[in-house]
């Protein structure tokens, strides 16, 4: 059914469900899983005159940043693979996560997009807005929304 299922993930609860659900549709179908991670591109802080800010440069952020991202895929690729899954890792920077699934999905010829849904509503959903809203909204491959 599915050849490439690519699954965000952000370490949470919620998206470690997601990836125990993409790992069982991947085991199930003979799929490959890629599994994506999405950080934030470094930003330069602005110092207003007499403000002193102990920020790291980009080399360190990118560098913590990384380690952070194995940690999430240490504890996922597990998961998949207690679900039958052999699992492929990608980090990557960007201020979009959205843009970036999406971009990470067509280089890899994903059928399959699987994301968790944080559940966030009403105005807080509003002002947050939703990677997972985002996806759905742009994506051309199927996108499975996991709660």
């Amino acid at each position: 059914m599915f050849k490439r299922i690519l699954c965000a993930t952000d370490g949470s609860k919620r998206s470690t469900h997601a990836v125990r659900t993409a790992a069982a549709l991947a085991a199930g179908s003979g799929a490959t899983l890629m599994l994506v991670h999405v950080t934030p591109d470094y930003r330069t802080p602005y110092y207003p005159d007499g403000v002193m800010i102990d920020w790291p440069s980009e080399k360190d952020y990118k560098r913590d940043c990384k380690a952070a991202a194995e940690k999430v895929f240490e504890k996922d690729v597990e998961t998949a693979r207690k679900e039958g899954a052999e699992a492929q890792s990608l980090h990557l920077f960007g201020d979009s996560p959205a843009d970036q699934i999406l971009a990470a999905a067509k280089k890899n010829k994903a059928d399959l997009i699987v994301m968790a849904s944080h559940g966030r509503r009403g105005f807080e959903a509003l002002l947050l807005g939703s990677e997972t809203q985002k996806v759905l909204a742009i994506a051309t491959v199927p996108v499975l929304v996991v709660r």
